[in-house]
């Protein structure tokens, strides 16, 4: 496909997406910035978010093209401009990753830096771990060590959708804030890739599965999944760990200190 680069002078506006087909049919929106010729770096969001949310209002683009690096994104199937199938074996773990995969080689991307949030975290590791050959060092954020929204209700949520019922669950109701205040999201579609993850094996911090490569792993100091994302970091041969400073799960990739810290890593440091 043709890639588009945008100027660095326009790096907070989006470009228009660049579609990619994956493997199953589904339209995923991709986006790329910098100069075409920069070393890649595959930069992918977390749950109800978007390439825009996560990676563009943060300062992560600006930053990265700052640093030299060609930016490559895309929004994940069920999220901003890319397609929002509603049936539950559209979204299982292995099918997110190869979408990265796919969307990385239609870009004719042979050699990358990756880096991931919360649910793109988790599609990384499997991203890292089945091309260590193309994936040089990944740095995953907020990064869970077991099943990816194992804690919503998903029972209180198609209540709310059907009936509009209130949803009691604390954390439920976030999940649903969270979906809500991002412009475009489809409750439904983020139901059906919740019951998906319930398919898909958890992370085990076991040294014999995880990637070779040397990852960053980056947590909230006030995320309560912090404990699991160390033992991942300690599990991974070539892992670290960044307590990202007074951070929750939520607000992490905002933090100019997690930006340094990535951005150094990738770098090498």
């Amino acid at each position: 496909m043709d890639a588009v680069a945008v100027p660095l002078s326009d790096l907070n506006n989006m470009p228009e997406p660049q579609q990619v087909y994956a493997a199953d049919g589904t339209r995923l929106a991709t986006y790329t910035w910098g100069d075409l010729d920069a070393p890649v770096v595959v930069i992918v969001h977390g749950f109800a978010s978007s390439a825009r949310d996560t990676w563009v209002l943060t300062g992560w683009v600006r930053e990265l093209t700052k640093a030299g690096y060609r930016v490559l994104a895309l929004d994940q199937r069920g999220h901003g401009h890319s397609e929002k199938p509603h049936q539950a074996d559209a979204y299982g773990i292995r099918t997110l990753a190869t979408d990265v995969e796919t969307v990385m080689d239609a870009y004719l991307v042979d050699d990358a830096f990756y880096v991931g949030y919360s649910l793109g975290a988790r599609v990384g590791w499997e991203v890292v771990r089945d091309l260590p050959q193309r994936i040089g060092r990944a740095v995953l954020g907020g990064v869970p060590d077991g099943i990816p929204l194992a804690r919503l209700d998903l029972d209180q949520v198609r209540a709310y959708l059907a009936e509009g019922t209130p949803v009691s669950d604390p954390t439920t109701q976030n999940y649903i804030t969270l979906t809500e205040r991002v412009p475009g999201n489809d409750l439904a579609a983020l139901v059906a890739l919740a019951e998906g993850m319930r398919s898909s094996r958890t992370i085990d911090p076991d040294p014999s599965n995880a990637p070779a490569s040397p990852i960053l792993f980056a947590t909230g100091s006030k995320d309560a999944i912090i404990e699991g994302s160390r033992a991942l970091a300690s599990a991974t041969p070539q892992g670290r760990f960044f307590e990202i400073p007074d951070r929750n799960h939520f607000n992490a990739p905002g933090s100019r200190a997690f930006k340094e810290a990535a951005l150094a890593f990738l770098s090498g440091s």
